[in-house]
């Protein structure tokens, strides 16, 4: 908004500058005027200074000062019109230029304008500055309209009268203005019709504009008033009448008037059309005056002609027709839709001037306006539709053509006839001659000449004297106004422009039959389809013979190659717009002219003539159409004798000679009868070329007369010596092979003939059904006879075959029409016996076919199985062709069908395959490999597009591949394409099911279908696999299986459930019936497995029972998979428990087969069939939690495992080693590992009976020995603490058991004891290996020394470990149960722990007896307590005794250690002895009342009095340190527990004995009574042996050791006896103290002991016996 502001006000400051400006120069105006006017003219003086006042009086007033000027503008001007009246020219001058400035800057008011008009008006008159006034009036017409009606008639008539005068300069002056001016009249009524008209506006009153009159009519507008009585006045001028608006108008020219009317009749069209005021004067006055004027024109015939005075109408005149001819011509192309009538008399009129009688110049005028009327198709189209279509009217637009037509034969024959005068022509002869001065051979010539373009018939030569432009009119005659006499016509002119005309016709013709957008002021309302086709019809009728015989003239006629090809042109155009109409006799006529026209002279006529036979029996055109030019021609225009001449030739050579060559035989002729050289000229090719271009592009026209242009086009292609190519297409021969010889300017044309031809047949696409049918006809004639030719050992013309072929290639949308015929015929050309002709024949077949499948069809193939039929039958009538090179090229036509047109097809593919399949064995591998690669092609690629419907055959077509025998290889891809048509189904299953469903639907009415169309489809698929996996080649065996159970578990989920039962009875069980039959009747015989084929085979392939095997196990593991994969639907079967059986009852046979690899396939199906996930039964219907059918189920897979299990792992009878099978590791293992799923499935139902079971079959499995082959692989090392697979399974079956036992399954928890039992028979296993029956056996150990034939024992030491964690983690968690409890478990463990410790180091490992120490402790730690309770303290009777043999066997175990025994792993055992006292000591001796047996308890003193003695390994008196190994710690502790248990109380669990203290006592327990005594006895023993060996040792030191048990056993003396006498007397047996004193004497004897420390510990001692001098009773009272 801003910007706007500004622009405002700069505008507005300019304006005010400008005002300022005009003032300044209005007063300097006024101040000359005043000076010139002083002195002779007083009044001027006057008003001058008057004026000079009102011009600062309306400045100052005003801040906008032009307005303000204009409001006072009258009384401004009152001085300048006084200075005018003076007619001095100093003071007009003066005046005249103050008025433009006025006029220039607008102000002046409209009474102020009148008064201008009158001022100029008087210096007209007066004659003074002419060229000033003329300056004036335009500047104050132009400005703006303030000056309108009387006044602008004024300003015109001044004007008009300057243009009059006698001035060169004023008049041209006055003539550019006179024609501004009446221009800017119509302009104002433009500008005024922009905007609306007044609502009061008056009507027309048609009536009132009949009479002249000075007014205009009401119903205008001020502006169309104007201009309606000015173009009125003209017409009256013209018309030598005088003006009602113009007065003064002293004269008038007609040529100026005419000049004028056409300026505003070009210009201004819309101004007539749409006043229908102006409309009126364009009928009543115009044309009126126009054919009035015509008159001396029509009247007059060809002689002298003078300028006629105004108003002399009795001589043609060439200034006003010139004017007449434009203006004319202007009325019918701009205003025919109002004149229709008129313009009927106009182009009459026009017609008339063409009679050979009138002038030249009047001729060529009319010529030149019918040509810019034929480049309007509109105009030519109004003509026939108002004129030739209306049953009594005048023929107009025919009569046009034809007058064109007889005036170009006129030139000819008149020119022929005599030469042009000086007055004929306006000029002399020599500048106008009717022929050149030196003609050859038609052609001028000379030295330095040039020829020139022109028209030559017999002898006439008439240049060109203009190139054609379509739609461009260049008219040199009207555009002479300038002219007062005729011209001359330059030479050649006139036929140059009649020849454009014609052509111009043709492509008007040509534009309306197109149907392109023509102006809207010129458009005719057509309604119908009907009524167009009418129209076209009757524009060619009325023209078609005019044309025909110009055009045939002009090209007869021509030199001039760019004009013969514009003639060749319209000749092809017309053609077409008559074949298009359906007007067969000018198309044909048009036709043949071209036809005769490309054929060397005389050779036409036994070729196209009806004695040729080439073109039947209709009779020839060009004789229909000279009898239709006789029906429609006048008597003036008789042209026939110009069409015949022009088609029989002049005979010259107009041409230069390109071609020769030999004239093609045909069978109608004897052998030899045209043999003779023939001549083909440029002239005949640029003809060839135009029938190519016709057929090319307008063949769909054609008809009847493709047969003509193909005779022609086969005579000239053998001329020229053209021979088929690839496709079809035709090039020029070998030099050597050629009978042709062509110059060096036709070299570079063939390969565009070629080309063109090429192109003519790819054209014929484009053609309609019947026109096609007509070129396949003719084609297929021509050809019969070339075969016809061959049967008589004469060379034949391949054109019609090629072209058959090149045809058929590009018109396949068509197939109904061409295939038929063409294929009947090339199936008839295969089987000829001339090898060219057949060759061509099976090309043409196979590349018609493989371009058909290519091409996109509408329908697509798909959707026309018809159509897909008739393209692939050609390939399939191949095969009854014996010739082995057809069958070759069949084959190799179906796989480069596949392979580029594959995907269209469609329902053609039942024949694909049908021809790819029909191969058999004795066809040759050749054949084979070739259709095999057609099928990988399809299946690889094109399974997506084929029908649904054909895949069943594409299904079959492989099996058949796979069966045969001649290429193994084959036989195992087409099993690999079996897998890629099941992935594919799978892949596009929901568009096969729904198109298998449709077409069952539509293709059957009757009873239902046994299964789904889609399930069928995959049967179909299952039993062609099924029938390969029984093969007799190993290879395809196994393919086939993987690939059946693969699809089965990949696409299985896509089956409905009666497929399944139809899978499962009809392929799968079947098959497993014929594999094991199949299996069980192999040969085991080398021998038989090669089959005659010569490759290397793996041992364990080397039969053909092993090699059944194979598949056997392939088989039985795919139908497992399946089962397992698919059980959720097999479970919705009726039958389903029936095949789960049967499928067991495979699975059991297999599983118990001498054949290690079937027999663990079988256990590895059974495992895979009964992995079900919760997931999948979880939809079942349930009874008492668990599904309907899983106890049947599952009770059968028990049974079958059991019965596995327990066959196979039995011990044998026989120890007889060839005849003993046993079960592989990998087999024991696989059966164990299925017992967790199982389980899963059985545990509701699992009973101690199941137990019992389970555990017989697991202690077999896992004492099974291994081959002496196999050991080095199998068995671990013997310290190696790995497990097998089998053990490691086992162990694993027991966790679970325990797992689930512990969660709390009742019937599993009452089988603990079950489960302990198993577990420690597995750890007694660890220690002492298990027998299997009475086969012999080697150890582990002596594994190396295993021969091949024997069996070894596996490693159980990590086993038995393992089992022993397992058995002490159970107890942990099971001890407590009654189970446990009552069955006595605790003693079970004792009992078998007893073995590896009291085998110790006898042990096959020493990590044994070790962890079988822990594994104690732990137990014990974990079973006492319960055992000492009061409620179960009777279940554990018998454990006590089992305990003391145990811990007995192990601390004085019989064993001897190992002597590679270092000190340090001594002590380290001796450690865990220790530990096993303190064990004692803790958690038995203190509770020994509660639960012990007095003979445990006994037992246990016994063993710790025993241990408490010193023992070495060594039994030499004299010994060092380290040669002996004393259990010097295990003797300490023993003897510190026997002290310890000496000093038990009730209420204490254990009292410490440490040195230096007593503790109080209650009551004395049993145990602490045999503690003492048995202390007692020991300390005796140890004094007693002290003394013994120091009094044999004599001064040797005794062992350090037995010193310090020594001192140990004196210092326990004396905390004893401490004790003793601190306790409660009657707690104190008398007989301890009778030991005590016993002791006594033996003591004493030690005194003489040399070490320093018995010295001390004995005094101390003895100190302590103080007490004992006199009896404790006595001391106490």
């Amino acid at each position: 908004m801003a910007t706007a502001a500004g622009v405002s006000g700069t505008a507005a400051d300019s304006r005010k500058q400008a005002g300022k400006k005009l003032v300044d120069n209005l007063q300097s105006d006024l101040r000359a005027l005043s000076n010139e006017a002083r002195r002779k003219y007083p009044p001027v003086k006057e008003a001058a200074e008057s004026g000079i006042l009102k011009v600062r009086t309306a400045a100052s007033k005003a801040e906008d000062i032009i307005p303000a000027l204009q409001a006072a503008s009258v009384e401004i001007l009152h001085p300048v019109i006084l200075g005018c009246d003076t007619k001095n020219p100093k003071i007009v001058q003066i005046c005249l230029g103050c008025i433009q400035r006025l006029i220039t800057h607008e102000a002046l008011s409209v009474p102020a304008g009148v008064s201008v008009v009158k001022m100029l008006w008087n210096l007209m008159e007066s004659g003074l500055e002419e060229l000033k006034l003329l300056q004036t009036v335009i500047i104050l017409l132009t400005t703006n309209s303030i000056v309108q009606g009387s006044s602008l008639a004024t300003s015109l008539v001044m004007c008009f009268r300057l243009y009059f005068t006698k001035d060169s300069t004023t008049i041209n002056t006055a003539s550019a203005i006179v024609r501004q001016l009446v221009t800017l009249v119509f302009e104002r009524v433009e500008v005024e019709d922009e905007t609306p008209p007044p609502e009061d506006m008056d009507a027309v009153r048609v009536e009132s504009l009949k009479t002249v009159s000075g007014k205009a009519p009401a119903s205008l507008r001020p502006c169309a008033k104007d201009a309606f009585l000015l173009f009125q006045d003209l017409c009256q001028l013209v018309n030598a009448d005088q003006p009602q608006w113009l007065i003064g108008m002293t004269e008038m020219t007609r040529t100026f008037g005419l000049e004028l009317m056409e300026s505003l009749l070009s210009r201004f069209p819309e101004v007539f059309i749409k006043h229908p005021e102006f409309s009126f004067l364009l009928k009543e006055r115009v044309c009126p005056l126009v054919i009035k004027l015509f008159s001396p024109n029509i009247k007059h015939s060809q002689r002298l002609v003078a300028p006629p005075q105004l108003g002399a109408l009795d001589k043609p005149y060439f200034p006003i027709s010139v004017r007449l001819l434009r203006v004319v011509c202007i009325l019918i192309q701009q205003y025919y839709s109002l004149l229709v009538t008129e313009c009927e008399i106009f182009l009459s009129l026009l017609v008339r001037f063409l009679d050979p009688d009138k002038p030249p110049w009047q001729r060529a005028l009319a010529v030149e306006v019918l040509h810019k009327l034929s480049v309007q198709p509109s105009l030519l189209k109004s003509f026939c539709q108002c004129y030739d279509m209306k049953a009594h009217s005048t023929k107009i637009f025919r009569d046009l053509v034809n007058a064109i037509g007889a005036f170009i034969q006129s030139l000819f024959m008149q020119t022929s006839l005599h030469v042009p005068t000086q007055q004929q022509s306006g000029s002399n002869a020599s500048q106008n001659p009717a022929q050149p001065s030196v003609l050859v051979a038609g052609m001028p010539v000379g030295p330095g000449v040039t020829p020139q373009a022109a028209f030559i018939y017999r002898g006439v030569w008439l240049p060109i004297s203009s190139n054609y432009t379509p739609g461009i009119t260049k008219p040199q005659i009207l555009e002479m106004l300038e002219k007062v006499d005729a011209p001359p016509v330059p030479e050649g002119y006139a036929v140059s422009v009649a020849y454009a005309c014609l052509l111009e016709v043709v492509r008007s013709l040509s534009i309306i039959m197109d149907g392109k957008p023509e102006p809207e002021a010129c458009k005719q309302v057509v309604d119908t389809d009907s009524e167009k086709t009418a129209l076209n019809r009757e524009l060619v009728s009325s023209s078609w013979c005019g044309v025909l015989a110009a055009l045939s003239l002009l090209l007869d006629a021509s030199t001039d190659e760019a004009a013969t090809e514009n003639i060749l042109k319209s000749v092809q155009t017309y053609a077409s717009l008559c074949g298009m109409l359906s007007l067969t006799t000018p198309r044909d006529a048009f036709i043949t002219s071209l036809c005769k026209a490309s054929l060397p002279p005389h050779y036409m006529l036994t070729v196209l003539n009806p004695q040729g036979g080439a073109t039947g029996n209709s009779s020839p055109p060009f004789k229909q159409a000279d009898l239709i030019l006789g029906h429609v021609r006048t008597n003036s225009q008789n042209m026939a004798a110009a069409v015949n001449s022009a088609y029989q030739g002049d005979g010259d050579t107009k041409n230069q000679v390109v071609v020769v060559g030999t004239s093609l035989p045909t069978a109608s002729l004897p052998i030899g009868a045209q043999q003779g050289p023939v001549m083909l000229t440029a002239k005949n090719l640029q003809c060839m070329r135009a029938i190519l271009s016709i057929a090319h592009c307008h063949g769909g026209v054609l008809g009847t007369s493709w047969h003509l242009i193909l005779t022609t086009l086969q005579h000239l292609v053998w001329i020229l010596g053209l021979k088929p190519s690839t496709g079809g297409s035709l090039k020029a021969g070998r030099v050597a092979d050629s009978q042709a010889v062509l110059t060096t300017a036709i070299l570079t044309d063939i390969p565009v003939l070629s080309f063109m031809l090429s192109r003519l047949f790819e054209s014929s696409q484009y053609l309609d059904e019947v026109a096609l049918h007509h070129l396949i006809d003719a084609l297929c004639k021509l050809s019969a006879e070339s075969m016809e030719l061959a049967y008589t050992n004469r060379e034949p013309s391949l054109f019609a075959v090629a072209k058959l072929l090149e045809t058929g290639l590009v018109n396949l949308p068509r197939l109904h029409v061409l295939w038929k015929p063409v294929i009947n015929h090339m199936l008839e050309v295969c089987q000829h016996p001339h090898y060219k002709m057949r060759e061509w024949g099976a090309e043409a077949i196979t590349s018609l076919v493989k371009a058909a499948l290519q091409h996109k069809h509408e329908p697509p193939l798909s959707e026309d199985p018809k159509c897909q039929r008739t393209i692939l039958l050609p390939l399939q009538e191949l095969s009854s062709i014996l010739q082995a090179d057809i069958r070759q090229k069949q084959l190799e036509c179906v796989l480069q069908v596949i392979q580029h047109n594959g995907d269209g097809i469609g329902q053609g593919w039942p024949l694909i395959l049908g021809v790819i399949g029909a191969l058999n064995s004795e066809q040759g591998e050749n054949l084979i490999r070739t259709a095999f690669q057609s099928l990988q092609l399809v299946v690889a690629d094109f399974l997506a597009v084929m029908p649904c419907s054909c895949l069943r055959d594409c299904l079959e077509v492989a099996a058949k591949f796979g069966s045969q025998h001649q290429e193994l290889n084959i036989s195992l891809t087409a099993v690999g394409l079996l897998w890629n048509i099941s992935d594919f189904l799978y892949q596009n299953r929901e568009k096969i099911k729904t198109n298998l469903a449709n077409n069952m639907e539509n293709g059957s009415h009757g009873d239902k279908q046994p299964m789904p169309p889609f399930d069928a489809l995959w049967m179909c698929l299952f039993s062609k696999l099924g029938d390969l996996c029984v093969d007799a080649r190993p290879a395809v065996r196994k393919s086939a299986g993987q690939t059946l159970f693969s699809t089965i578990a990949a696409h299985g989920g896509l089956l409905e459930q009666t497929t399944w039962q139809a899978v499962l009875w009809q392929v799968l069980f079947p098959l497993l019936d014929r594999v094991k039959l199949e299996s069980g009747t192999a040969s085991t015989d080398r021998s038989d497995t090669s089959r005659g084929i010569n490759i290397l085979i793996h041992h364990s392939r080397d039969t053909a029972e092993k090699q059944w095997a194979e598949t056997r196990v392939l088989t039985l593991a795919g139908v497992a998979r399946v089962f397992s994969t698919k059980r959720q639907t097999l479970l919705n079967l009726g039958d389903f428990p029936r095949a789960w059986a049967l499928l067991l009852q495979f699975i059991e046979i297999s599983a118990m087969s001498h054949n290690a690899e079937i027999s663990l396939s079988a256990l590895k199906s059974l495992q895979e069939i009964i992995q079900v996930s919760k997931v999948t039964e979880e939809d079942q219907p349930v009874m008492n939690g668990e599904s309907l059918d899983d106890v049947v189920l599952w009770t059968n897979a028990w049974k079958v495992w059991y019965n596995i299990g327990i066959n196979s792992t039995t011990p044998p009878e026989t120890n007889c080693m060839p005849l003993v099978y046993l079960p592989s590791q990998p087999y024991l293992t696989t059966l164990v590992q299925i017992v967790p799923v199982l389980f899963e499935h059985i545990k509701p139902r699992f009973v101690a009976a199941d137990m019992s079971k389970l555990i017989t079959v697991l202690r077999n499995a896992v004492s099974v020995p291994v081959h002496g082959e196999a050991s080095p692989f199998i068995v671990p090392a013997c310290y190696d603490g790995a497990l097998t697979p089998l053990q490691e399974t086992v162990l694993s079956v027991a966790h679970i058991l325990h797992k689930e036992a512990m969660a709390g399954a009742d019937n599993l928890r009452s089988m603990y004891p079950d489960m302990f039992r198993q577990l420690l028979e597995y750890v007694e296993f660890g220690v002492e290996p298990p027998r299997y029956g009475n086969l012999p056996t080697r150890s582990v150990m002596t594994m190396k020394n295993a021969t091949p034939m024997s069996w070894v024992t596996m490693n159980y030491v990590p086993f038995g470990e393992r089992s022993l964690e397992m058995v002490v983690s159970l107890y942990e968690h099971a001890c407590r149960l009654p189970s446990v409890v009552h069955n006595h478990v605790l003693c079970s463990i004792i009992r078998s722990l007893r073995l590896p410790l009291g085998r110790k180091y006898d042990c096959l490992s020493q990590s044994t007896w070790k962890q079988a120490v822990n594994s104690l402790l732990v137990v014990l730690d974990i079973g006492l307590p319960i055992a000492r309770q009061p409620d179960v303290a009777e279940h554990f009777t018998t454990m006590w005794q089992e305990l003391a043999t145990a811990l007995e066997s192990f601390l004085f175990t019989t064993s001897v250690a190992p002597p590679t025994m270092t000190v340090e792993e001594y002590q380290r055992d001796e450690t865990i002895d220790c530990k096993m006292i303190q064990m004692i000591r803790d958690s038995i001796l203190p509770y020994t009342g509660q639960a012990a047996t007095p003979e445990f308890t006994a037992k246990v003193m016994d063993m710790l009095n025993r241990g408490s003695i010193h023992a070495a390994s060594c039994s030499s008196f004299i010994s060092t340190e380290s040669s002996c190994k004393l259990r010097e710690e295990f003797a300490k502790v023993c003897f510190e527990t026997l002290l310890h248990s000496s000093f038990l109380r009730k209420d204490a669990g254990a009292g410490g004995a440490n040195e230096g203290t007593a503790p109080s006592y209650g009551r004395e327990e049993p145990v602490t009574h045999l503690a003492v005594s048995s202390l007692l006895d020991r300390c005796q023993q140890v004094v007693t042996k002290y003394v013994q060996d120091e009094s044999l040792g004599g001064k040797c030191p005794l062992p350090r050791t037995q010193n310090n048990e020594m001192v140990y056993i004196l210092k326990a003396v004396s905390t004893l006896l401490v004790s003793l006498k601190k306790a409660p007397a009657e707690n104190v047996d008398s007989s301890i103290w009778l030991d005590v004193i016993a002791l006594y004497p033996s003591l004493v004897t030690c005194v003489t002991s040399n070490s320093p420390q018995i010295c001390t510990a004995l005094k101390d001692a003895l100190r302590e016996y103080s007490d004992l001098l006199q009896p404790p009773l006595l001391k106490r009272n």
